[in-house]
């Protein structure tokens, strides 16, 4: 049904913007200089007319239906399973499924006639929204032509409407931002201070402790679970592979943004742009099985052969591998910085008697340098964090060392291993996901502060 909306939805829009640009043509009588705005507005102003009813009556309607259609069905069970939230949902998901044909195993006459009542509302009422949503189109396309004339400012009033839109779509970013921080910071906080919580950290213990085993919080046995949580061998591990990706990926990636915008020959950059590129189109899951299979077991092979010890799941095979899917990041933006550096600030270093390198050296990358800085902040922060590499090519033991021939983790690898599978939100075990994930926010929150200030201040000197 709501394909059929969608259809007239479409057709009623395409038929305000014919009627508007017509009526506006017969207004002027065939001379649309005398109009304040273009025919195109006048149509376009008669499109945005028919949008907003429709558009209205689609996010409100569908929705308020399936709710009745719901809670028509659920009113033919007794009121202890209306009460039970769980039994409730269950019983829609049955409900749900016979009325759509789906076959069951045991198909009671309640459950039977409860889909009933669901169909028959959910037709009636999807019905009713297609009529209503016709009603509106059509009124619209009747109130926005009554409206056009010579002097009808139909340009305006639709750029007031692209306005609104362009509005409304930043405070949805903006609003889905403010929603992921306070549920993270909302769970972290219960993870600290929620006296109901058993077995939870001090901050402290948290974020100073040297031992990260969150499996013990499920095994009390063990000890005090509360130092089971130390957040330093995450950190450890994170830092590890990512200076790792970085040394790999800053040098290549700058130094061939900078032959590929100052160096290479058209036909050459029309090749190697493009080739350099497709790095970043690779699923990270297909550069950590390349990691695991081959970076991985040739880098074990070689430190064994001149005697040592390499792990099989090392730092370096997933910081190396991390490092090409970065490269694209770091190359692709320095270009596109240094390119902007403006032709004017060559030529004088040219007619200083500067050669290229002198003149790349001493004055564009110093003129590029906050575009550039922000280039490998963007790396570093998607270093961070990244998950699959190092899930398949570092492990999942949380070690605390230094050692890039060593096993370690990361705190979204963590954070994925503990929320896999079925929850509980009132463990400590499930909470700790939240509390690193709140520490990471603050962490790239730093990167990016500091790469703000980077191209502040220098940007001031280059402008």
């Amino acid at each position: 049904m709501v394909t059929i909306y969608l259809t007239v939805f479409a057709i009623l829009a395409l038929t305000g913007f014919f009627a508007g640009h017509r009526r506006a043509i017969a207004v002027a009588g065939g001379n649309t200089r005398a109009l304040h705005s273009l025919p195109t507005y006048h149509g376009m102003y008669t499109l945005a007319t028919v949008v907003i009813p429709m558009l209205i009556v689609l996010l409100v309607g569908f929705p308020l239906v399936n709710m009745l259609a719901g809670q028509s069905a659920i009113s033919h069970f007794p009121a202890d399973l209306q009460a039970d939230a769980l039994k409730r949902a269950a019983t829609m998901r049955d409900i749900v499924n016979l009325a759509g044909g789906r076959s069951m195993a045991s198909v009671t006459g309640e459950l039977q006639r409860a889909a009933a009542s669901y169909s028959n509302v959910l037709n009636i009422g999807n019905w009713i929204v297609v009529g209503l949503g016709l009603l509106a189109g059509v009124g619209a396309i009747f109130l926005a032509t009554g409206r056009i004339s010579l002097t009808f400012r139909a340009r305006n009033n639709f750029e007031k409407f692209v306005l609104a839109v362009l509005i409304a779509c930043s405070a949805v970013a903006i609003l889905t931002t403010i929603g992921i921080v306070a549920s993270v910071v909302l769970e972290t906080y219960r993870f600290f201070f929620d006296p109901a919580i058993k077995g939870k950290p001090g901050i402290s213990e948290f974020l100073f402790g040297l031992d990260w085993n969150p499996q013990a919080a499920m095994r009390a046995e063990q000890g005090n679970i509360q130092t089971a949580y130390g957040f330093v061998p995450l950190l450890v591990g994170t830092l590890l592979i990512t200076l790792i990706a970085m040394a790999v990926a800053v040098p290549i990636g700058l130094l061939s943004a900078i032959y590929l915008s100052e160096y290479a020959g058209p036909r050459v950059r029309a090749f190697a742009k493009p080739a350099l590129e497709i790095l970043a189109g690779i699923p990270t899951v297909v550069l950590g099985f390349f990691a695991a299979l081959v970076i991985a077991p040739s880098i074990k092979g070689f430190g064994e052969s001149i005697g040592l010890s390499v792990a099989s799941e090392s730092a370096l095979a997933a910081g190396l591998v991390m490092g090409m899917m970065i490269i694209p990041f770091i190359s692709s933006l320095s270009d596109d910085v240094i390119n902007a550096v403006p032709q004017s600030l060559r030529d004088g270093s040219y007619a200083m008697g500067a050669t290229k390198s002198e003149t790349m050296k001493l004055v564009i990358l110093p003129a590029a340098l906050p575009g550039i800085v922000s280039a490998v902040i963007l790396a570093f922060s998607r270093a961070v964090g990244e998950t699959m590499i190092v899930v398949m090519a570092a492990g999942l033991a949380a070690n605390l060392t230094f050692n890039p021939l060593a096993a370690v983790t990361t705190i979204t690898v963590q954070i994925k291993t503990i929320l896999v599978g079925d929850q509980e939100f009132d463990s400590a075990k499930t909470l700790a996901a939240f509390a690193l994930g709140f520490v990471l926010f603050f962490v790239t929150l730093i990167l990016n502060y500091i790469a703000l200030r980077v191209v502040q201040k220098y940007r001031e000197q280059y402008d």
